[in-house]
């Protein structure tokens, strides 16, 4: 039967079958208890002592006693519950059943449901509020509600998932929403949100694209493709109108290629991607395998050497604000020689193991001439690392259990990273005292009123969390240099006093602010020392918090020779370069000595070097794993979908950003734990 029974009478009931939660799906459901009420009663059974245990509905339960400790609601509000009886195995289906039997809203009638919202007056900020998501959320899904209608509907019926509505999204043009739809519809080939992407960002492309270049004008005219000449066109400037028609030609004849390529090389697959850079899209579920390289000869490495001098000469003339435009041609020229000579040295044969070779896979890319490029790294669904011997090992995990590798950092040196990562995090809390006064509120109750124990990854107990390398103190750290300034700008005038009550009374008599500023930097000094990686400097909440705080933690940490590339092996470096510059820049320094590649890979990764703008770029946002704060695994399908479009438009950058419906910033997660 129907009963309204008090909060406080309500306790968890050992027989609810929901025993994990998400603490962002958790504070979703309390903004919307906050402002709509309770829409679902709790299904409870008598207990004794006149208790009822809530045997469905313990989310709910929860959500309104933190209302409660809020203030927001009273202990004693009465809940409207549903009464049942029965022996223990009834109730536990009807607890199973309550829980099992639920659809999450398709994302076409969110997106519906908030647009009306906000058509009745409410602002997107109260939308956010009221249902516990983030501006950006709401913002995305009220991008969904101007779809044309015929992609709208096609989502709602569950015909194109999220991420290729989000990728139609990236123009504001209905009419090429809707031809791009039409086109797409009638390819034979699967389409992807980066290919849908490029169909609608672009209605036509130039005969120098790469894909044009590929299919090449005669085959494209036969399959019935459009060509646009002006006046002063020429084959490379000319305008290419089908562009479906151009992706679908260009997806066969990759494929094509790829099929013969994996023949040729020996190995199971060849995966083709129009990109001229292999994507994490491209990889996601694959592992790369280690290989080794055939040796270089005396002759070619002092060949090389000769080339880096060269290099370095041709640099100094560009860096030069002094040197003529001949001279600058001339250098510009030059370079452009040798970075083609040394490649074809460092472009070294990899030596695999015979029986691991025919398991793996190696991914095809699409030059910017428009030539398919077999890129060298092989890849598996398994993970394959190499055992003291040299020889593969092939680690199969089962239901996403830790992976056993061997560790690409040493002790020392994951400790250091993990000091100077928390001193990043430490700043920011300390900066923020609005949000240390809530940490440090919410760690007193933490402890206090569950079993768990302290939060994890905090110390607030009064004392300041010690460091693993003891003595260690990272003095030319933006971080910690900000961290110490900080420190020395407290106001410590309470200290003169003689006794702890004087002290107390004059501490109170400090102002807002320099109170404030004492609250953030005794919870920021609680934070212990953590790294994104897997075993004992693991800590999934100080993750959260970075994430939180939307810190950008490559304006705030650079890797150099000393803090990291000294410390790790030569191929964690020339896979870091792999991931900025692709093959062509990590194959440049294959041949170094150790000590030369980690003092280039600093200068490299600090921007001062000469490349494309884009390589610059990634360099400068690139970040071992370890220092990053992880996405979480529900945030991270959302994040992927965002990864690709023009990022030289800000028009179209800002339509992209409008649909991503997390905050984080996209890191390499290449470099193993």
């Amino acid at each position: 039967m129907i009963q309204s029974i008090p909060l406080n009478k309500l306790v968890p009931s050992p027989r609810n079958v929901r025993k994990h939660t998400d603490p962002k799906a958790d504070a979703e459901l309390k903004a919307s208890i906050a402002a709509q009420g309770l829409l679902q009663n709790l299904v409870v059974r008598p207990a004794k002592k006149g208790m009822f245990e809530v045997e469905a509905g313990g989310r709910r339960r929860t959500a309104l006693l933190a209302l409660a400790d809020e203030k927001a609601v009273a202990r004693n509000v009465p809940i409207t519950c549903l009464v049942i009886g029965g022996d223990e195995t009834a109730i536990r289906e009807v607890s199973l059943a309550e829980n099992f039997h639920r659809l999450a809203m398709n994302p076409a009638d969110e997106a519906q449901a908030f647009a009306s919202i906000i058509e009745s007056g409410a602002s997107v900020e109260d939308v956010a509020r009221r249902f516990g998501q983030t501006t950006r959320f709401v913002e995305g899904r009220l991008r969904l509600a101007s779809l044309a209608p015929v992609v709208f509907e096609a989502l709602a019926a569950g015909e194109i998932t999220l991420d290729i509505a989000k990728a139609y999204g990236a123009t504001s043009d209905q009419a090429v929403q809707e031809r791009v739809f039409e086109d797409a519809s009638k390819a034979w080939y699967a389409t992807s949100p980066d290919s849908i992407r490029r169909m609608v960002l672009n209605s036509t492309v130039h005969g120098s694209d790469p894909r044009a270049r590929l299919v090449g004008k005669d085959a494209y005219l036969a399959a019935g493709g459009r060509i646009d000449r002006e006046l002063f066109d020429d084959e490379d400037s000319e305008s290419w109108s089908d562009i479906a028609l151009l992706e679908q030609l260009a997806t066969a004849k990759m494929s094509e290629i790829a099929a013969c390529l994996a023949s040729e090389a020996g190995v199971a697959w060849v995966k083709p991607t129009l990109e001229s850079y292999v994507t994490h899209d491209v990889t996601q579920g694959l592992q790369r395998v280690p290989t080794s390289e055939l040796p270089m000869t005396e002759a070619e490495i002092e060949r090389l050497s000769e080339l880096d001098t060269a290099y370095d000469t041709a640099a100094e003339i560009l860096e030069d604000e002094g040197s003529d435009e001949e001279a600058i041609r001339a250098a510009e020229t030059k370079i452009s020689e040798i970075d083609a000579e040394t490649a074809a040295i460092r472009n070294r044969p990899q030596i695999i193991d015979p029986d691991i070779k025919a398991n793996t896979g190696l991914i095809l890319t699409l030059g910017r001439d428009g030539a398919p490029v077999l890129q060298p790294q092989y890849y598996a669904d398994t993970d394959v690392v190499l055992g003291d011997d040299g020889s593969a090992i092939t680690i199969v995990t089962s239901e996403g259990s830790p992976k056993s590798k061997r560790a690409a950092m040493s002790q020392r040196l994951v400790d250091e990273l993990a000091m100077q990562r928390r001193d990043v995090l430490a700043l920011h809390i300390a900066s923020d005292p609005g949000l240390a006064l809530d940490l440090f509120v919410f760690a007193l109750a933490e402890s206090d009123t569950t079993r768990f124990g302290p939060t994890p990854g905090l110390t607030i107990r009064g004392a300041a969390a010690s460091g693993p390398a003891h003595g260690f103190v990272a003095h030319d750290a933006a971080a910690t240099a900000s961290l110490a300034e900080l420190r020395s700008g407290l106001d410590e005038s309470w200290r003169a006093g003689d006794t702890v009550t004087v002290r107390f009374d004059l501490f109170r008599s400090l102002d807002e602010a320099a109170r404030a500023a004492w609250l953030g930097w005794v919870v920021g000094r609680t934070l212990e020392a953590s790294l994104n990686m897997q075993g004992g400097r693991s800590n999934i909440f100080h993750d959260h918090l970075g994430r939180l705080m939307g810190i950008d933690m490559a304006a705030w940490w650079r890797p150099s020779a000393a803090n990291f590339f000294d410390r790790v092996s030569k191929s964690v470096i020339l896979d870091a370069l792999a991931d900025v510059g692709g093959a062509t820049l990590s194959s440049r320094f294959t041949a170094s000595k150790k000590g030369d590649l980690a003092a280039s890979a600093e200068r490299i990764f600090s921007g001062n070097f000469i490349t494309e703008v884009e390589v610059k770029d990634r360099a400068l946002g690139w970040l071992p794993a370890a220092m990053t704060f992880a996405v979480a695994p529900s945030e991270r399908s959302d994040e992927i979908s965002a990864v690709c479009g023009d990022e030289d438009d800000a028009d179209t950058q800002a339509t992209m950003n409008s649909l991503e419906e997390g905050d984080d910033s996209h890191v390499s997660a290449e470099l193993a734990a």
